[in-house]
């Protein structure tokens, strides 16, 4: 494995060896380490300064189920601190199997010349991007895929990131070779947008699978692995429901945003549940799939193909954070309507639980009425063509907020809070809080945990945990879902590296990795300026009673303070 660096404004590029500190870390790790090592976090996002880095995670590249996930980071446009985001898709398994351990953009260019970049066993190749540009990414990676090959995989910025806007993700072509799968979260689409890079194209042909040390124990703790996830009841409800099968059991926790997050249950939730979802798939049948692997050799295949009434595919996938963003959180009720968003954010290649929190404080301004799809279309329309009024709510719910003086601002760090209510589910309000990304669920989630949620003890405690986890997770490249496998079996985790890697870690590897990497990251947002104040969730949060429930979130300022102590 090496590290290929790529300087985007001499267009050049050199592969180094991996550095010794680097060589046990992957994926969020490594992003965390890269950015502590060689980025001055007090540079500007966009400037010649930051990186953009791709990191396949420790597992990556040999097709274990829900493990080839692909990190990407840099300096996040939207937080000022430190940010990874993780897609599925062909990235992570090709960049492995051309044996880069990490894809390092580096530079600006003087020029406005837009390229794309392709990686093969032959080398670099910088090819000019103009015909590309103002394209979505549907129509770009149609374009790249006819050009380059179908097998290639894709990592593209849409219209949002080519504008810098602060919600611009990097998508990702899938198995299929649609951009479905987008590392969606903290603008680093405007970071690449920045490096005038419009896509990176990776051929894996000529390349081959990382090598392992010990192929028999790494089968052995594969078919360990596989055997837990196939027998775990979660793997069947989400290859079933997708993450839409959250829809019900948040709005039944009452931390389903509803109307700009002013209620946490939705009258019209069970017309954009995952069990509505499955059954408007199968009724409409065509190109329509109620299970779908965004990556080759998932058992789960969690994600769906949502079809128009025609049977025609609309867009792929529709998961949960947009359900709750631009379903429940605008006031919208139909699932037609929140797949038209959906489809139209993904193409200006915009995260949707950004611009979804974006709408909603818009409509609280009265740019909208709630339940009003037709008009949200419309507003999203403004970013497609650049208006003012598209670009500060392409910069998201924040800056949306300030702009047209909302207090009701769903944000934490400057990005924008997901789909779970963090009054009435007070762990994850928690890892909203205090992770070092910025209000993420993914970086730990606690809906599932045996707890009172509304009660505030105990859940600095749950969200520890939790961010542990989901740091080592990420590190390693591997689904927040391949997790109910390693629960069930979590000695697997130390078998496959030391497997892979001829390594003697111990049972305690992915806490060790998820300590690491979080430790790295609070050292670079340290370092960028951020102080325990940014480790808050908006006061209004803590004074608005949550209807249902009547919560507020309440966890004392000093269990915020003492998550990291460990």
């Amino acid at each position: 494995m090496n590290i290929l660096r790529i300087n985007t404004r001499t267009r050049t590029y050199t592969r180094e060896p991996v550095p010794e500190n680097w060589e046990r870390l992957g994926g969020r790790g490594l992003v965390a380490r890269i950015l502590v090592d060689e980025v001055e976090a007090t540079c500007d996002p966009l400037g010649p300064k930051n990186k953009l880095i791709f990191a396949p995670g420790l597992l990556v590249g040999h097709m274990l189920s829900s493990c080839d996930r692909i990190s990407v980071g840099g300096k996040s446009p939207l937080t000022g601190g430190v940010k990874e985001a993780n897609a599925g898709g062909r990235t992570g398994l090709a960049l492995a199997h051309l044996g880069v351990k990490a894809l390092i953009l580096e530079d600006r260019p003087e020029d406005n010349e837009w390229q794309v970049i392709v990686l093969s066993a032959a080398g670099v190749r910088f090819e000019p991007a103009g015909d590309l540009v103002g394209l979505g990414v549907y129509a770009a990676a149609a374009e790249l895929l006819a050009r380059y090959g179908k097998e290639v995989a894709i990592a593209l910025i849409g219209p949002g990131g080519e504008m810098g806007l602060s919600a611009a993700g990097v998508q990702n072509v899938d198995r299929d070779g649609v951009p479905s799968r987008i590392a969606a979260r903290g603008g680093l689409g405007a970071l690449m947008g920045s490096k005038r890079v419009k896509a990176i194209v990776i051929d894996p042909s000529g390349g081959q699978k990382p090598p392992i040390a010990h192929p028999e124990a790494f089968r052995a703790a594969q078919k360990a692995f596989n055997k837990a996830l196939q027998e775990h009841p979660q793997t069947h409800t989400y290859h079933d429901y997708g993450t839409a099968a959250m829809t019900n059991m948040c709005n039944h926790f009452g931390g389903l945003p509803t109307r700009n997050f002013s209620a946490g249950s939705f009258e019209g939730a069970e017309q954009i549940s995952g069990e509505h979802l499955r059954e408007t798939i199968l009724a409409r049948g065509g190109e329509g799939e109620t299970s779908h692997a965004c990556m080759r050799g998932c058992m789960i295949q969690c994600s769906n193909v949502f079809p128009d009434p025609d049977g025609k595919a609309r867009v792929s996938p529709i998961e949960y954070e947009t359900i709750g963003l631009m379903g429940s959180n605008l006031g919208i009720d139909d699932l037609d309507a929140v797949a038209r968003l959906n489809q139209a954010v993904n193409d200006l290649g915009l995260d949707s639980i950004e611009i979804g929190a974006a709408l909603g404080v818009a409509a609280e301004a009265g740019l909208m009425d709630f339940g009003d799809g037709a008009r949200a279309l419309e507003l999203v329309d403004e970013i497609r063509r650049g208006t003012p009024l598209g670009r500060i709510l392409g910069h998201g719910a924040a800056t949306t907020g300030k702009v047209l003086g909302v207090e009701r601002i769903p944000a934490v760090k400057g990005q924008a809070i997901s789909a779970y209510d963090p009054r009435a589910i007070k762990g994850t309000g928690v890892t909203y809080a205090t992770s070092p990304q910025g209000a993420d669920h993914t970086s730990g989630l606690t809906i599932r945990a045996k707890v009172d949620h509304t009660d505030p003890k105990g859940q600095a405690e749950l969200s520890r945990s939790a961010q542990i986890n989901m740091a080592g997770y990420d590190t390693l490249g591997a689904c927040l879902f391949a997790g109910f496998g390693f629960a069930a079996a979590p000695e697997t985790i130390r078998d496959l590296l030391n497997a892979r890697y001829g390594w003697d870690v111990g049972a305690d590897i992915l806490q060790a990795l998820g300590r690491e990497s979080l430790k790295l990251e609070r050292e670079f947002n340290r370092r960028a300026g951020f102080t325990p104040a940014h480790d808050r969730l908006p006061e209004w949060m803590t004074r608005e009673p949550l209807p249902p429930t009547g919560a507020v979130f309440d966890v004392p300022e000093e269990d915020l303070d003492s998550v990291f102590n460990w």
